[in-house]
């Protein structure tokens, strides 16, 4: 049976994961947090998920809800990842990091806080995302440095970071195919009088509306032809069965980083 602790659960993205587990078998759901102040703390997550009480309240403090875990899934923000990382690294508990923005530092200091336990992080946890880095990284190999690569993300009005991870993922793993050094290749914004397109150039531009759940396009354009690549996540279920086969999967692992391609042996 795996324990587990779900942090931000009144969230988009925690509240489906509670949904989902509660029908998951050999896991069981042990605690839960929400930030400070906020009107779920105390109540039981039964309620948050539409059903009966099952004796787990929500905190605000990760020691209450994970003391009994034997695993982290975290899809909060950058400052909440690192405080439960930190507690993670003490106390040897697992970990599925879905958060996104982190900056070069923060990410730093996860990776350090990463050596104490087992971690399985991924901007994007859906099967068909990931499946979608490894073919734009096939499909740059056989193209070569002929066609330009542009990236167009989209996501609902409420997304605090941009772009989004996945972008950012896409960009590097294109980059690093074709040998650019990506922070160096990578143009976000296009206004004015720009002059002709870097022959190096990834570009990545970011749309936010509405209740986009998620949309990434690959545009391999070439000389009289373009490849189009595009994945729409529909539902956020995906992206929670996804965090569902990591947690599985991560329970037990040695200390480190691990990343959705271990969990799906790409």
């Amino acid at each position: 049976m795996i324990k587990v602790a779900i942090t931000g659960v009144a969230g988009r993205m925690g509240g489906r994961i509670l949904s989902l587990l509660r029908e998951e078998d050999g896991i069981k759901i042990v605690g839960a947090t929400e930030k400070e102040g906020h009107l779920s703390i105390g109540k039981d997550i039964g309620n948050l998920a539409g059903g009966v009480e099952i004796g787990v309240h929500v905190s605000d403090k990760i020691e209450v809800s994970a003391s009994d875990a034997d695993a982290i899934i975290d899809f909060t923000t950058p400052a909440v990842t690192l405080t439960n990382a930190l507690y993670a690294s003490k106390k040897g508990r697992a970990m599925v990091v879905g958060t996104t923005g982190f900056l070069e530092e923060e990410r730093k200091r996860f990776e350090k806080l990463a050596k104490g336990f087992a971690c399985v992080i991924s901007p994007n946890m859906s099967i068909g995302v990931n499946v979608m880095f490894e073919v734009s990284k096939m499909i740059a190999k056989y193209l070569g440095t002929e066609f330009d690569v542009e990236i167009i993300e989209a996501h609902h009005k409420h997304k605090a970071d941009s772009p989004s991870g996945t972008a950012l993922r896409l960009g590097e793993e294109i980059a690093e195919t074709l040998g650019r050094d990506f922070k160096k290749v990578a143009r976000f914004e296009r206004h004015g009088k720009i002059g002709e397109r870097g022959k190096e150039e990834i570009g990545i531009q970011a749309i936010r509306g509405g209740d986009i759940i998620g949309e990434h396009t690959v545009i391999f354009c070439g000389t009289g032809e373009r490849i189009e690549f595009t994945h729409r996540a529909l539902s956020r279920d995906n992206f929670a069965m996804g965090a569902i086969r990591a947690l599985r999967w991560v329970v037990g692992k040695p200390p480190g980083i691990y990343t959705m391609k271990d969990v799906l042996g790409i």
